[in-house]
């Protein structure tokens, strides 16, 4: 097994993407966890200090030395990696373009850890809100999302076990080009881009 032990930095503010209804939360994003035990855990994380204005959506939250603190959970690490993978695909002898099957590859071969991803913040905590435009039969229609952020500067430490390490050169690539497309919500404008180094 490789490991990387990985700084990120965030160059633009990131989005939060945990519904602060819990009930929602429950019935859908959670039911999509591993097993009951983290449905149960992730309702948690969301917590009472995160209801704010209805619609917004949030970070979840870890308590730290007694400080709540905004995490990321692994699996959208994970979730950023399929992203990228299947962007690259599309670019001649990059390695992501050599993986077969890479979703499974990223789901059964690579860990990511902690679960819960502590994120030290380099300031306070925003708000972005945004317009969703639609085609629909009725027509155009315009909506107002609306987000809990953190700031630019922030940074994450994560490790990254490979269990086959002919992966980490596409690892390195995925995480290269987190600089162009970052993780979190609205990616297509910017939000989320990050930096890494390797520790």
């Amino acid at each position: 097994m490789k490991e990387l032990r990985v700084r990120i930095k965030f160059i633009e503010e990131v989005l939060g993407t945990a519904s602060q209804d819990k009930k929602l939360h429950e019935t859908y994003i959670a039911s999509k966890g591993p097993d009951a035990m983290s449905i149960e855990e992730e309702i948690e994380a969301i917590g009472t200090e995160a209801v704010l204005e209805n619609g917004m959506t949030v970070f979840p939250r870890e308590t730290i030395d007694g400080k709540s603190v905004p995490i990321f959970w692994d699996y959208q690490i994970k979730g950023f990696f399929k992203d990228a993978a299947g962007m690259l695909r599309k670019v001649t002898k990059s390695h992501s373009s050599e993986l077969k099957a890479y979703k499974k590859a990223i789901d059964g071969l690579l860990f990511v850890e902690p679960r819960k991803i502590p994120i030290t913040l380099s300031g306070e905590m925003g708000e972005c809100q945004r317009p969703l435009r639609a085609q629909t039969a009725q027509g155009e229609r315009i909506a107002i999302a609306h987000s809990e952020t953190i700031p630019a500067g922030s940074t994450i430490d994560i490790t990254i076990k490979c269990l086959d390490g002919s992966l980490l050169p596409a690892v390195k690539e995925w995480m290269d080009y987190g600089v162009l497309r970052g993780i979190g919500q609205w990616r297509n404008s910017g939000k989320g881009r990050f930096e890494y180094e390797i520790l």
